[in-house]
């Protein structure tokens, strides 16, 4: 790997990677947004509804409301650790659309990086969609700070689409994929603050709480839901860039080593 590993160089080449990919997805719009949907607006909902008519509040804000607003985070990493997982490997190694697009003036680093661009256009829309829902319901303190909530969306999604390139460099087939999620996915979503604060844990898992990408996301995006200013907004910024360009890096190395043989 080490003899793979250098910067990307990247250019705008990417673009018509992200634009294929568009074209693609565009046919099949409506399934797509509704299964990257169903699942966290069955959790907000639910367990919103439910679980928060026995809770007092929770962090200072209706469980609905502290619900609502990690869900906007787990909601927009599931979308692009989907997305750079099961549509990329599909691509990269079922469908062989890498290998086609390759033998145009291309290289992996514009390949790739469109699929990084890709990821987060979808996670961007699968926040926002939650984000409307929000909107509708009135759990925000404010509107004009609630916008604000879409960039970090679109950070959040660069983020964990360059961690999921990684397994989808090293992935053999798509089981692959349920260690990613069983044993790095899961956790976070335990661990993060997306259904209960953080504080509720041990001192020492919330020690390691705090280094997880999830922890990141939702303590930008939650302040922000009820109308306030995050804490430390550089650290949580430089924490989701780091995780995400890393990930990017070491999954064009490892892309490399697959497929530049």
């Amino acid at each position: 790997m080490i003899r793979h590993l250098r910067l990307p160089q990247l250019s705008w080449r990417f673009i018509p990677v992200w634009q294929r990919n568009y074209l693609v997805w565009k046919k099949l719009a409506i399934p797509s947004i509704l299964g990257n949907l169903a699942d966290p607006m069955l959790y907000m909902l639910g367990l919103g509804y439910g679980l928060g008519s026995l809770l007092p509040d929770v962090g200072g804000m209706p469980y609905l409301t502290f619900l609502a607003a990690g869900t906007v985070a787990y909601s927009t990493m599931n979308a692009a650790t989907f997305e750079v997982l099961y549509s990329s490997f599909s691509r990269m190694h079922v469908q062989r659309t890498w290998d086609a697009i390759l033998n145009a003036p291309m290289t992996l680093d514009d390949v790739m990086l469109g699929e990084l661009t890709w990821a987060v256009a979808k996670s961007l829309l699968s926040g926002v969609a939650i984000l409307a829902v929000i909107w509708g319901l009135g759990l925000y303190g404010n509107f004009w700070m609630t916008l604000w909530i879409i960039p970090v969306v679109a950070l959040v999604g660069f983020c964990f689409g360059g961690l999921g390139l990684v397994m989808n460099a090293v992935s053999p087939s798509y089981d692959f994929f349920l260690y990613y999620f069983t044993l790095v996915i899961t956790p976070m979503v335990l661990l993060c603050g997306v259904f209960f604060p953080v504080s509720q844990l041990p001192l020492p898992v919330q020690a390691v709480s705090a280094w997880l990408p999830l922890t990141h996301a939702i303590d930008l995006a939650r302040p922000l839901v009820v109308g306030s200013v995050p804490d430390n907004i550089a650290l949580h910024v430089a924490g989701l860039l780091i995780y995400g360009s890393a990930g990017y890096v070491i999954a064009l190395a490892l892309t490399r080593k697959r497929l530049l043989k």
